[in-house]
């Protein structure tokens, strides 16, 4: 396994970093690339992930289902304040 590999398999076991920042707990997470600096078609690495529950991930009150502007305005945390929890999570 790779490098990589292994890092977003830690990241994803954490459960979902906004679930837990809101006060619901523990949620089953999927690994989201940040979009932070990066172009239309491009897609950042895998060292710059963040774990997100299905429904914060790809549901209506997601980061892809809202976009990335009106998720930032909901939660009042970017992707980089996700980052950096996540991060602190993993230390």
């Amino acid at each position: 396994m790779s490098r990589a590999s292994e890092h977003m398999g830690r990241v994803a076991g954490l459960g979902c970093i906004l679930c837990r920042e809101l006060g619901w707990g523990d949620t089953p997470a999927e690994v989201h690339h940040i979009r932070e600096g990066q172009g239309a078609a491009m897609r950042a690495s895998d060292f710059l992930t963040i774990p997100l529950c299905p429904e914060h991930h790809r549901g209506a009150n997601g980061i892809h289902g809202m976009g990335v502007k009106k998720f930032e305005r909901t939660y009042k945390l970017t992707e980089l304040d996700l980052l950096a929890l996540t991060i602190k999570e993993l230390t």
